[in-house]
């Protein structure tokens, strides 16, 4: 990587460097180097465009159903187009292109990976397969990398591996996780991408509220980063790049928290406020200043989206619904944290 100073001399915000594992020029914001990026949302999708792909159901219905909406606006969210079916599966993306990742279809845990183009709207197609079967993985990205954590099948996995965006094919390893756990929620900034909670094989069989992190561009085993303000997984993770976001989940019992970290330092997460309601199987989704949590169970099916102000804390209001009740989706976003 290059380095423009003297690594003695604090380095001043603003200062620009070209990154050569990610070949990408970025700028230091007085906590953490940030891509310079040529792109935004806006420019893309007048706004920032999350999707909620797959989830469960009540049956009979299927687990196929895609809504997107803009997330600087309030409303509901309307039909995308279809995936195959699947739940517990990771969600990430690019600005252009969004990932859906591993899951469970209702009778199969799945190895898969499909990819929309978020500027349009339309069925997924196939993109290649990750190094396991899992389902209850979790995903993130910098926009150039897409990293999924860990999962199940037939047990709880370490596993962390990736693929490269603009490519199709198959993933490959990157390392190992902490502890081998499932339902994490995940978010990233442009350098670090992070697993919060989750549910794990051992030293016992439970909810955990351990945090690891990962540098993006690198690869290796993730590394302790502190621990949620509660133990607990089928958390909705998302954020922006300064600030990551847990929204509900299950722990054990379904639970309204949300908490947050700091993405660029190291420490335990701090309580944000609370969900409108308790909900498990959480999504969520985030803009660079908003974070959505959509759907889940109460223990219902619930079609509900809630979303707070990132950079603030308090309690979530109402977004819109969801075309339909869901849970257990994967969150897509063109700007999420990983993007600058």
């Amino acid at each position: 990587m290059t380095i423009n100073q003297s690594p003695l001399q604090p380095t001043p915000v603003g200062a620009i460097r070209f990154n050569t594992d990610s070949s990408k020029l970025e700028y230091y914001d007085g906590n953490q180097w940030v891509n310079v990026t040529s792109t935004s949302p806006e420019a893309q999708t007048g706004g920032t465009r999350g999707i909620f792909a797959g989830g469960s159901r009540p049956a009979p219905a299927t687990r196929n159903v895609m809504d997107y909406g803009n997330l600087d606006s309030t409303g509901n969210f309307i039909d995308f187009g279809d995936i195959t079916t699947r739940s517990q599966c990771g969600g990430t993306a690019s600005r252009v292109r969004g990932l859906v990742i591993g899951g469970w279809s209702g009778s199969a845990n799945l190895n898969t990976i499909e990819f929309i183009t978020i500027t349009s709207t339309g069925d997924a197609v196939d993109f290649g397969d990750r190094t396991v079967i899992s389902t209850g993985n979790g995903s993130c990205s910098d926009g150039t990398r897409g990293i999924t954590f860990g999962g199940n099948y037939p047990t709880q996995l370490n596993v962390i591996d990736y693929v490269t965006i603009a490519a199709t094919g198959n993933s490959v390893d990157f390392g190992d996780m902490t502890v081998a756990k499932r339902v994490v929620g995940a978010c990233q900034s442009p350098t670090r991408g992070v697993a919060m909670g989750g549910y794990q094989a051992s030293p016992v069989d439970d909810y955990t509220n351990v945090i690891d992190y990962i540098t993006i561009a690198t690869t290796g085993n993730s590394a302790d980063f502190g621990d949620r303000t509660v133990a607990g997984g089928y958390n909705g993770g998302c954020s922006n790049s300064i600030r990551g976001l847990s929204m509900g989940g299950q722990a054990p019992a379904v639970t309204d928290v949300i908490d947050y970290i700091t993405i660029a330092t190291l420490g335990n997460a701090l309580d944000f406020g609370n969900l409108t309601a308790s909900k498990g199987n959480s999504s969520a989704v985030a803009s660079p200043t908003r974070a959505l949590q959509g759907g889940g169970n109460t223990p219902s099916y619930v079609d509900s989206i809630d979303y707070v102000q990132i950079a603030t804390t308090g309690n979530a209001i109402d977004f819109g619904n969801l075309s339909t009740a869901h849970s257990e989706m994967g969150g897509i976003s063109n700007g999420h944290g990983g993007l600058g």
